[in-house]
């Protein structure tokens, strides 16, 4: 049993993988040399497997997954944490903008007592674009979830065999690491960390896929869009009452001849949208409910380094 695991989602990363390995044992072996690397490959189409496979024939302490197809980040690390054996465990990203170095600090602040501890990325050296689609995100997420995420908090972090034992059991099939690890409650703390520039390749996070997250982190952690709607169809409602006396008291007072088929039709329209996006809303909902029932594993391993197919 090693006593700190390091869990990293990969995906089209072989520029990545060998400072990464390097980094990592170097920060690793401060803290101790019983430790294990857990690398979870995601089908991200290059030599990535290939080079895991290469580094866990050097190096026993390395353990490969690879994933049947492409199935993201939070389902990467949570096969990674279903497969690693530490006593703690730090989970990362591949790109090494959270750096290793930091490693030894987590883990000396969690032996302060804590359960969980989180990094905190001060002057993130991520683009414009990128800082404002999470921070957009992360606005959008806690308003309608009803979480509290900060938005400089990312995956890096170290947590407890406890933590991770209390993981396992959940296996919704909408993943939100964070939020997940966030839900269990458990006694948390955090440090900052400096952030670095992406030692290479860029950031396969879209615009389209964070905003796909969003929406299904949502579904996942709160009902509130469906109070919303709710809210929405009532105010409605009630506007559209309180305009239909205005309307019969003008006519009853002033004779005035109602007029407005084009505000009539616009109206329709308006209302029918509200109603068909209600329903959509409600949809995703039982949609989500629907393939959860049907109770499908998370993820489909491949193959692991080991394997005699490897």
């Amino acid at each position: 049993m090693p006593h700190i695991s390091v869990v990293v989602p990969v995906y089209k990363a072989e520029g990545c993988i060998e400072e990464l390995y390097r980094r990592l044992v170097a920060a690793l072996t401060e803290v101790t040399p019983d430790f294990e690397i857990v690398l979870v490959e995601d089908c991200g189409g290059d030599r990535s497997w290939e080079m895991i496979g290469v580094l866990a024939g050097q190096d026993k302490r390395v353990k490969g997954i690879q994933f049947s197809r492409n199935f993201g980040q939070h389902y990467g690390i949570t096969a990674g944490l279903d497969h690693c054996n530490g006593d703690w465990v730090v989970v990362m990203d591949c790109d090494l903008q959270d750096s290793p170095e930091e490693i030894p600090r987590l883990y000396r602040k969690a032996q302060e007592g804590y359960h969980v501890v989180l990094a905190i990325r001060k002057n993130r050296k991520d683009k414009w674009h990128k800082r404002l689609n999470s921070w957009l995100f992360y606005k959008t997420l806690n308003y309608l979830s009803g979480m509290h995420y900060d938005s400089r908090i990312g995956n890096f972090r170290i947590v407890s065999r406890q933590v991770v034992e209390q993981f396992r059991q959940m296996r919704e099939q909408l993943r939100f690491f964070g939020g997940l690890v966030d839900w269990l409650g458990f006694p948390s703390a955090s440090i900052e960390v400096e952030h670095a520039e992406r030692f290479a390749g860029k950031t396969s996070y879209t615009f389209r896929k964070l905003w796909r997250l969003a929406t299904e982190t949502i579904i996942a952690y709160s009902d509130k869009p469906l109070r919303l709607s709710v809210t929405i169809g009532l105010t409605i409602s009630l506007l559209s009452f309180l305009y239909g006396i205005y309307i019969l008291l003008r006519s009853l007072i002033y004779g005035t001849v109602v007029m407005g088929w084009s505000s009539l039709i616009v109206s329709l329209y308006f209302l029918g949208g509200i109603i068909i996006f209600n329903l959509g809303v409600i949809g995703i909902y039982l949609g989500k409910t629907f393939n959860q029932a049907k109770q499908r594993p998370l993820y489909v391993i491949r193959r692991m380094t080991g394997d005699k197919n490897f």
